[in-house]
């Protein structure tokens, strides 16, 4: 799954209010480019949205993001979802997972966060909110005493295409969660072109910084 993720470079991650507009959207960013998708369990119909883009959608990969609870968690493995992505770090809910077989990567924000990470078998984790717990700085300044457990990393919160390139320099992110590739607006007028566009600009940024 790391692997994957990191031949992505760039994840979507996007909110799915209306389930109907699941395998449209799912169709948009794999045509653009964009193979693994995060779809958060922000709203009710996420589980169902992912059944349905892992029935339709050749092609995708699909993670389920937001995962906060033992619920969501066994919910996104019976939808199909191939990993599960939470903004913080529960350590419950991660040996849950991994005894589940479901590969988990848990927001972290501090060394300490990160340690008890590393310490319940986590290889990659989520950096959040990226921007502004310090961005691409503190992130290296991390690695300096982390980098050698071989740790991956995925930055998701105020990463935009002005600041991205910085993020996919750094050879311990596998890859960045971004929200601007499949705006509200865009998903809720079924704009799939105007989507997919942002999804080929995407993929671009991260062949461009890593070939």
């Amino acid at each position: 799954m790391i692997e994957k993720m990191q031949a992505a470079g760039i994840i979507p991650v996007i909110v799915i209010d209306d389930v109907g507009k699941a395998v449209p959207l799912a169709r948009a960013l794999v045509k653009g480019g964009l193979p693994v998708l995060e779809v958060t369990f922000r709203t009710k119909c996420a589980g169902e949205a992912i059944a349905l883009i892992k029935k339709e959608v050749p092609g995708a990969t699909v993670i389920a993001g937001t995962v906060l609870t033992m619920a969501q968690l066994f919910e996104a493995k019976a939808a199909g979802a191939e990993a599960c992505v939470a903004p913080g770090f529960d350590p419950a809910i991660v040996k849950a997972a991994f005894a589940a077989g479901m590969p988990f990567c848990p927001g972290v924000a501090t060394a300490s966060e990160l340690s008890q990470a590393l310490s319940c078998g986590c290889k990659i984790v989520k950096f959040f909110p990226a921007e502004s717990a310090g961005g691409v700085k503190y992130i290296k300044d991390l690695l300096g005493a982390f980098r050698w457990t071989g740790v991956k990393i995925m930055p998701t919160g105020g990463v935009k295409p002005a600041n991205v390139s910085d993020y996919l320099k750094v050879p311990e992110i596998a890859c960045c969660g971004g929200t601007w590739i499949a705006p509200k607006d865009a998903i809720a007028s079924g704009d799939w072109a105007a989507i997919e566009s942002l999804a080929a600009e995407a993929a671009a940024m991260v062949k461009a910084v890593r070939g």
